[in-house]
């Protein structure tokens, strides 16, 4: 069995003229995605892969969920290939994932996020919110053969307030 949480980066700022990779993460953003943090513990299993975009909005939610739920963050695999807007990237990326690991945890972009839960999972979500978490659960042994699994829990910060 596979799970696989995929974790939207929080709201970012705009404020300053930077480019896409290099925007922070805003205020809201911090306090959401320390929110979900802290609600999201009890679902994470004990041991975990946890992948990361190279953006910085989504280092920074990555070093928050990392902080909330006592994972080192000098083992957080920060990744080219997951900064990303295409489903089919971000498919690409989990699938090569080793075998070795039943649990990844994965901070990435929209689109990519919510067409991947609603192609994968079995819960149609249409939009997953930045800060938004959603665990899929695949009955296989090879994230090579992940097909249609089940969307096992989501949690987004509006839901939280």
């Amino acid at each position: 069995m596979k799970n696989l949480f995929l974790i939207r980066h929080a709201k970012s700022s705009w404020e300053a003229p930077l480019r896409d990779i290099d925007r922070p993460l805003d205020h809201k953003g911090i306090i959401d995605a320390h929110l979900v943090a802290s609600n999201c513990m009890q679902f994470i299993p004990s041991t975990y892969l946890m992948w990361c975009s190279l953006a910085k909005r989504t280092q920074e939610t990555a070093i928050i969920f990392a902080q909330n739920i006592l994972y080192p963050i000098e083992s957080i695999v920060f990744k080219e290939e997951l900064y990303t807007f295409d489903i089919n990237q971000l498919e690409k990326v989990i699938k090569s994932c080793s075998n070795d690991f039943e649990n990844v945890i994965l901070f990435g972009h929209n689109d990519a996020i919510t067409n991947f839960v609603d192609k994968f999972g079995d819960v149609f979500i249409g939009h997953v919110p930045t800060a938004g978490f959603v665990w899929l659960q695949f009955e296989t042994d090879s994230w090579g053969e992940i097909n249609k699994g089940k969307t096992k829990k989501t949690i987004f910060p509006k839901n939280l307030k």
